[in-house]
């Protein structure tokens, strides 16, 4: 079996260079193959890309997300430029809109959403979208702006109607450890009931713990959790749902020369 943890904070599971280290190697004996590092802001960026370098299963996203809208940093247009040359870089993300913790105003989110979007479609990236309680917003402003090679909805939350709406553009749905959660009903109905060919799954490290590792430290070697969970749901033979989304993740983020 071989998983892609398509959405990982490693530096918020660990700020020690060693330590996030032995993160992502124990996670290559958990089957996690590769691992998709996300940072919130361009100083953690380059710090972890420098801090994981030597590390050829673990590639990067760069951007600046919502909860960064105040303050995205000095440059940070031509710092993102400069870091899509880097090796190992995938995606711009991750991006998007979150009302619930009210990072600056509305305008202000969307104006850095949408110019990231715009960026995403210059270096022919594709994006990585958060989205909390803003989800009309983001389903809006990506039919409009959604780069051609396309999104992967992160830490899916909402449900199946929503998901509907979303799979009509170039979209992937990701699911983070929180499907597993007994009263995830709306999850539970979207994982059940989408198209394989359009799904994903993330530890969402340090977040989102998989129900078997509750009162835990989320990290990429607990995704093996997640891929059981659905697996059941959907009534599949884990290995064979396993394979399915690691040819997703591969084909989506362009990757699949690493695996030849």
């Amino acid at each position: 079996m071989r998983l892609i943890d398509t959405h990982a904070h490693i530096g918020l599971i660990n700020e020690d260079p060693i330590e996030q280290l032995i993160i992502v190697q124990e996670a290559k004996q958990e089957l996690v193959e590769a691992i998709v590092s996300i940072s919130n802001n361009l100083r953690d960026f380059f710090q972890i890309y420098e801090n994981l370098k030597t590390e050829s299963h673990v590639f990067h996203a760069i951007g600046v997300s919502p909860s960064e809208v105040a303050h995205p940093g000095p440059d940070w247009e031509s710092k993102i430029k400069e870091g899509t040359k880097l090796k190992r870089i995938v995606a711009i993300g991750e991006i998007g809109l979150d009302y619930y913790h009210k990072f600056g105003d509305k305008d202000s989110q969307i104006e850095l959403f949408i110019h990231q979007l715009e960026m995403a479609e210059r270096y022919n990236l594709p994006v990585v979208i958060h989205n909390r309680e803003a989800g009309e917003d983001v389903l809006n402003i990506l039919r409009e702006k959604l780069p051609a090679k396309g999104g992967i909805l992160h830490c899916y939350s909402e449900n199946y109607a929503y998901a509907q709406k979303a799979l009509e553009l170039n979209l992937f749905i990701s699911f983070a450890g929180n499907v597993t959660y007994r009263n995830a009903k709306n999850l539970h109905e979207t994982a059940l009931n989408m198209p394989l060919d359009r799904m994903l799954i993330e530890t969402e490290s340090p977040f989102m713990v998989p129900a078997a590792y509750r009162g835990k430290r989320n990290k990429p070697s607990y995704l093996v959790e997640t891929i059981k969970f659905i697996a059941e749901l959907r009534n599949m033979d884990v290995e064979e749902l396993a394979e399915k989304l690691f040819e997703n993740s591969v084909n989506f983020f362009s990757i699949k020369e690493h695996f030849a």
